[in-house]
């Protein structure tokens, strides 16, 4: 009897030992599987600076949830290469990923909207002047594109000195940013308030046109502002103190969106050689601090530079003069980059450079600006018969917002496919400027557009747009 119980309880012990054995081998598959699922996530993204100094599209992922980590698991059945295959579509999806393609094109969208609205209302205020007697009419008004002396258009020479200047600013935030960035945070954030306040202008003046007048209020020294332009701007400096306090990563971004608006809509190319010289000069720019740099300064300058963080300067005077409140405030990250975090990985956010926005925004407002231009030239021209139903077509606008488009797309599915640092322009220029010039060549405008295209000429009446 007691031999028959033994020979029982070891068989049962061998079963036992047996089960164990496999759960364990399934479980180490499954965790080396996930292990290579995390590295390959860790290891992707996409850098670049263009004209500001700061970083293009970048993803990373801190402090990786242990709860989510069950959720990574996937069947055993499946092949790794299969999942591998399909995780860069995907990453795709995610939401940080779709505000990445989104928010950038409707920033461009809306400064270069603006910027064209500015250069109407210029226009608009010296035909009155003319009526008026005030200002001598002449014929040529046209070409100056509504300039006045808020805006500021690039000539060649400034075209070709920008990515010089530009890799000097960044090379002095390199190596001096330490010692510097007490000045640094607070140039940023004056400069911010000012264009997030341009940015929060024509909101405020929506909400608050039913109730008060287009009159001016004096502020001394300062000069006369409408109460639309003291709310946006009471506005603006109250979330840049908020920024400074908390260092919240939406302030950073509201903040970066009104230097992003402001810069496309003041800052003008006045021809497509212009804008060719300076997107050319910013690619190789961008190209070589992200590619080149390591091997002579032994680090990544654009990643180096865009990820570092300033000590708060409501820190620093408290331990100036030995204050209990400084010590828990944050670092401030500088807003040279907008931020989106995904809503799907928790700890995980991908990252756009200003400059990556404006750059090719300054592109499509010359654009947008030449589309209205040519549409001006064929209603003179045609005065009193309806436009051409093409009018409505595809302009080079619609051309080169679409190019932006599909040049994000590609600079994302090339970090997912080489798991490197990628330079966003590298694949915004071409595929922005390419089709533009393309288009141009065969609509008959590249020659215009090339030189002097705001100048007033005959047209003929067929004109195509």
């Amino acid at each position: 009897m007691s031999s028959h119980i033994h020979s029982l309880a070891s068989s049962t012990i061998n079963t036992i030992q047996t089960f164990v054995q496999n759960q364990q081998q399934q479980l180490n598959s499954n965790h080396h599987l996930l292990h290579h699922h995390l590295i390959s996530d860790n290891n992707n993204g996409i850098s670049g600076g263009g004209g500001t100094g700061g970083v293009g599209m970048h993803n990373h992922h801190h402090h990786m949830n242990p709860h989510l980590t069950h959720h990574n698991v996937v069947d055993p059945n499946i092949s790794s290469t299969e999942f591998q295959s399909n995780q860069w579509m995907y990453t795709l999806m995610d939401s940080s990923r779709v505000s990445t393609f989104l928010i950038p094109m409707l920033l461009i969208v809306y400064g270069s909207f603006r910027s064209l609205n500015m250069e109407q209302e210029a226009k608009q205020k010296e035909k009155e002047r003319e009526k008026d007697g005030l200002l001598p009419s002449t014929s040529s008004s046209s070409s100056s594109s509504g300039d006045n002396n808020n805006v500021q258009t690039l000539d060649t020479m400034q075209a070709l000195c920008l990515p010089l200047g530009a890799s000097i600013s960044l090379l002095v935030m390199f190596f001096f940013f330490d010692s510097m960035q007490m000045l640094f945070a607070i140039c940023t954030a004056i400069i911010a308030a000012i264009a997030l306040a341009f940015l929060l202008l024509p909101m405020c003046q929506y909400i608050m046109k039913p109730c008060t007048e287009k009159k001016k209020i004096s502020l001394g020294i300062c000069g006369r502002f409408t109460p639309a332009e003291l709310v946006s701007f009471s506005l603006s400096v109250t979330i840049v103190c908020i920024w400074v306090l908390t260092g919240h990563w939406l302030l950073m971004d509201a903040m970066g969106m009104g230097l992003c608006v402001a810069f496309i809509a003041f800052v003008r190319l006045p021809s497509l050689k212009v804008s060719t010289l300076l997107l050319t000069g910013l690619l190789i720019y961008d190209v070589f601090w992200v590619f080149f740099s390591s091997y002579i300064f032994s680090s990544n300058v654009m990643v180096r530079v865009a990820t570092k963080t300033a000590e708060n300067p409501v820190g620093i005077v408290s331990k100036r003069f030995h204050l209990n409140g400084g010590k828990d405030v944050p670092k401030l990250s500088l807003p040279g980059k907008l931020i989106f975090p995904s809503l799907q990985n928790s700890g995980h956010f991908s990252m756009l450079g200003l400059g990556d926005i404006v750059m090719p925004g300054l592109l499509l407002c010359f654009v947008l600006r030449y589309d209205a231009y040519k549409r001006t030239l064929l209603n003179s021209a045609d005065a009193g018969v309806p436009p051409p139903k093409h009018l409505n077509r595809f302009t080079y606008f619609h051309c080169s917002l679409i190019g932006y488009f599909f040049g994000l797309l590609t600079a994302t599915v090339s970090s997912e496919v080489f798991k490197a640092a990628q330079p966003a322009l590298l694949y915004l220029v071409p595929f922005t400027l390419l089709p533009l010039l393309t288009m141009a060549y065969l609509k008959g405008d590249l020659r215009r557009m090339w030189s002097e295209p705001f100048i007033t000429t005959s047209l003929p009446k067929n004109l195509d747009v």
